[in-house]
């Protein structure tokens, strides 16, 4: 089974951009559809991006649309959220997941990172 860890968040300020990173581990990364979810305490968890096997087709939140750009490179066991015009909102703890199950979307993942944070200050 996959190992999912996350990098790359930070605290930075309304408007700016980070890049986070999930490295993959353990499995054939190519073989897993691989998402990005997002959850602040005591909130619900949200869906934020998805990506398929092989990077053709995307997924998006309609709260990042235009701002979020997921992608990975399978030579690399890497998945990556480029987040661009940060807003405060956008403040919470990031996780990636994967799964085998076909299909982008919310739902079905059963690996999990252990999140990375990140604090968008106004």
């Amino acid at each position: 089974q996959v190992q999912l860890v996350e990098s790359g968040g930070g605290l930075v300020q309304a408007g700016d951009s980070l890049r986070l990173s999930c490295a993959a581990s353990g499995g054939t990364f190519s073989w897993y559809v691989m998402g990005w979810f997002r959850q602040a305490p005591g909130k619900e968890r949200e869906f934020v991006a998805a990506i398929s096997l092989g990077g053709l087709t995307t997924d998006y939140a309609d709260s990042v649309k235009g701002r979020f750009t997921i992608s990975r490179d399978n030579t690399k066991n890497t998945g990556y959220l480029q987040m661009n015009s940060l807003k405060p909102e956008d403040t919470d703890i990031y996780y990636c997941a994967a799964k085998r199950s076909p299909g982008l979307g919310s739902s079905n993942y059963n690996y999990w990172g252990q999140g990375t944070q990140v604090t968008v200050s106004s």
